[in-house]
């Protein structure tokens, strides 16, 4: 608007200039007896002559100013694309299937694609041992020693580390960074400290290898808790939960006081005895229910361990049944507690050389399932989450 005002003067000035010349030259020809007329007044006529004869004119010919028009912003609003179905682990038995926790999608994806934490496909295999036999094993649950011996350097070669309560709580949880193949060593039941000064020891001062024991927590036995105490203090048993009276399994049908006591109560006695609060429960008998698990929630737990080998374990992804096999009807059925943390499946040590081949190859189609699937959630993460999360580290 600016131009086009000085470009409508410049024209009119460009015009009235001759004509200004011009009666300045007739006033100087008038003869000299004529009284020399006022200067001022000879120019203001001049003006006003010269406009009033170009003002239709020149207004005619200047062309209208425009009035500039916004560019309209169009936004186009991103359709998210549908996210991958969970992995399936084909290797696992069909009623064993993978149940996954992590309520908030965008949180999942967050956790999963944070480049701080574990990558996917890191898997996790967890072994309960009972008792470490000199003679040969006659029961199911025992191992002895030259075949535990050989289990840990089996575990070893093929690429597990063994991890801690903790660590296993933080990766399940968040997906907090572990080893990518890692194993959790359970020795259940009340042992004296020859037991893992023998078995276990070697294999933390060499490997860095802890062990989870689960403590029966009966105040009683004080030579027990001595030893055990002593070991607590250097920190690589880690002492977990067993329940109190332990011989009688958690149910649906407990008493509200039976749950506290030996939940509540396994506490009570590993901070007086340990200085520890755990928590894992690692259910006496195998036995769990709803309600034994809400409670269980209630006083800070943050897993719970079964005595049902179905599978391996990775973030968000716990294989459970959801009804009786009547092929395996020792198997609790877990799937209807739905909190998947809180009944993960363990192995028994006869099974685990059989079964590293099916993790390890687990763990590897699981990570090629997620980089196939890459783009597409880190589009529905762009679009639906980062406004609120921001980008993913």
């Amino acid at each position: 608007m600016k131009k086009s005002h000085l470009s409508s003067r410049t024209f009119y000035f460009s015009l009235l200039t001759p004509l200004i010349l011009l009666a300045l030259l007739l006033t100087a020809c008038q003869p000299a007896s004529t009284a020399t007329p006022d200067m001022s007044v000879a120019l203001t006529q001049a003006f006003e002559t010269a406009l009033a004869g170009l003002q239709p004119t020149a207004t005619a010919a200047l062309p209208p100013s425009e009035t500039p028009v916004p560019t309209a912003t169009v936004f186009v609003a991103r359709t998210p694309p549908a996210l991958p179905a969970t992995f399936v682990a084909n290797q696992l038995n069909p009623l064993d299937t993978p149940h996954t926790y992590i309520e908030d999608t965008c949180q999942y994806l967050h956790d999963k694609w944070n480049s701080s934490n574990a990558a996917p496909g890191t898997i996790v295999m967890v072994v309960m041992f009972h008792g470490i036999v000199r003679e040969k094993a006659t029961r199911t649950h025992d191992i002895s020693i030259p075949d535990f011996k050989k289990l840990m350097k089996d575990l070893k070669e093929q690429g597990f580390e063994a991890i801690n309560a903790a660590q296993l709580a933080d990766f399940m949880d968040h997906n907090a960074k572990i080893p990518s193949r890692s194993v959790v060593l359970i020795q259940d039941d009340r042992h004296f400290a020859e037991n893992f000064n023998e078995h276990f020891r070697p294999y933390w001062e060499e490997w860095g290898w802890p062990v989870i024991n689960a403590y029966i927590a009966l105040d009683e036995r004080p030579d027990l808790w001595a030893e055990n105490a002593a070991l607590a203090a250097e920190g690589w048993v880690d002492y977990q939960a067993h329940g109190v009276i332990h011989n009688i399994n958690m149910s649906d049908g407990s008493t509200d006081e039976f749950l506290t006591g030996e939940l509540q109560g396994a506490i009570t006695n590993l901070q007086k005895y340990f200085n520890k609060t755990p928590i894992a429960i690692i259910w006496p008998g195998g036995g769990f229910g709803v309600r034994p698990v809400q409670f269980a929630r209630k006083y800070g737990y943050r897993l719970g361990f079964t005595i049902n080998p179905r599978g391996p374990v990775m973030y968000n992804w716990v294989p459970l049944a959801d009804q009786p096999d009547p092929a395996r009807p020792a198997y609790l059925a877990e799937g209807h507690v739905n909190d998947p943390r809180m009944v993960l499946p363990r192995y028994w040590p006869y099974q685990v050389r059989s079964n590293m081949d099916t993790v390890r190859n687990i763990g590897n189609e699981a990570a090629a399932y997620a980089q196939q699937n890459k783009a597409t959630e880190l589009e529905y993460y762009d679009i639906m989450c980062a406004p609120t999360l921001g980008p993913i580290p």
